[in-house]
């Protein structure tokens, strides 16, 4: 079947004896730790940058907040909740997290690995490339992190094609744990009003509009509990969202779209989904398709109910 492209050879730097054998100073000063920066990518609150450290001789992720939001305090331990997350789910399809700290200016970042490759976003944009077993595989794998991380009593909260990346060596990594809900030990959620009220602002503020003009990008996967922020939203949001990235694997067109925010919401909480089979312009597995429209359901309680269950149900022969 055919395989996604590799990155360009440029990005595996050689690894050479004056860089392993190099002594650590006696002294190290954390602060030059880290240099030789570039700009990778910049969201709604934060950049990430692409760094040297300079005690492993490797190239790393650097995450920080914008100037703006580095000394919001609430920002902040948003943050840090982030950067611990993602440190403490270690799974093979998540991404190893290595340092949290404070630069000069005492402002948090935390680094994480630097790997190469294509966003589903980047894959499904050029759906007509990639063979459909390639792609459930994809999800499959997500849904592995996903169980992993309900497991460990974390919900992503914003599962999307932008947020999944695809190595060139088979890997599939789970980005982005900056929205993950987690609760306190009495299970109780651990964001109040205020916080959820914002988290839903970044969720909607965070937009892309495609090569074919249609907005579309967190919004067209969020759950209908997530848009009317339920207070006991619970895991089963993920299984909506990873739904409408299957959905969009299938049809080629999220299972929601419009032109503006207020329409494409207005759907998910109202509308009734058209089947993939309509908008595709390949044959559809029927059996694939009564699973996607299973994660698709309004009520929580009438989806398939955890990752490991939609595992088993897109591992059998569809």
């Amino acid at each position: 079947m055919p395989r996604f492209a590799k990155a360009p050879e440029d990005d595996y730097p050689i690894v050479y004896l004056a860089d392993t054998d190099k002594p650590l100073p006696r002294h190290v000063n954390p602060h030059t730790r880290y240099a030789y920066f570039k700009l990778i990518a910049r969201g709604g609150r934060s950049i990430v940058q692409a760094c040297k450290d300079l005690h492993l001789m490797r190239v790393v992720c650097y995450k920080s907040l914008k100037a703006e939001f580095a000394d919001d305090p609430d920002e902040q331990r948003r943050f840090v909740r982030e950067a611990r997350v993602s440190a403490m789910l270690q799974h093979p399809n998540t991404v190893p997290t290595y340092e949290l700290g404070r630069d000069l200016q005492g402002h948090y970042y935390f680094t994480m690995k630097m790997v190469h490759g294509y966003t589903l976003r980047e894959v499904l944009d050029y759906r007509e490339r990639y063979d459909l077993t390639r792609l459930v595989d994809v999800i499959i794998q997500v849904a592995h992190a996903l169980e992993y991380a309900h497991g460990h009593g974390v919900a992503h909260r914003d599962i999307k094609p932008e947020n999944i990346l695809v190595g060139p060596f088979g890997e599939v990594l789970v980005l982005d744990w900056g929205l993950a809900k987690v609760w306190h030990p009495e299970g109780t959620s651990a964001e109040d009003a205020t916080a959820a009220k914002q988290t839903k602002t970044a969720v909607v503020e965070d937009l892309s509009l495609t090569l074919h003009g249609r907005l579309q990008g967190t919004v067209s996967y969020m759950s209908p509990e997530q848009i009317r922020m339920d207070p006991d939203l619970d895991f089963r949001t993920d299984i909506y969202s990873l739904g409408a990235v299957l959905y969009e694997a299938l049809a080629g067109v999220p299972p929601v779209s419009g032109t503006t925010i207020n329409e494409i919401l207005d759907k998910t909480l109202h509308a009734d989904l058209v089947v993939p089979s309509k908008h595709a312009k390949t044959p559809v597995p029927e059996r694939l398709e009564e699973i996607c429209m299973r994660c698709l359901r309004p009520e929580p309680g009438d989806r398939v109910q955890t990752s490991g269950e939609l595992i088993r149900e897109l591992q059998e022969d569809w």
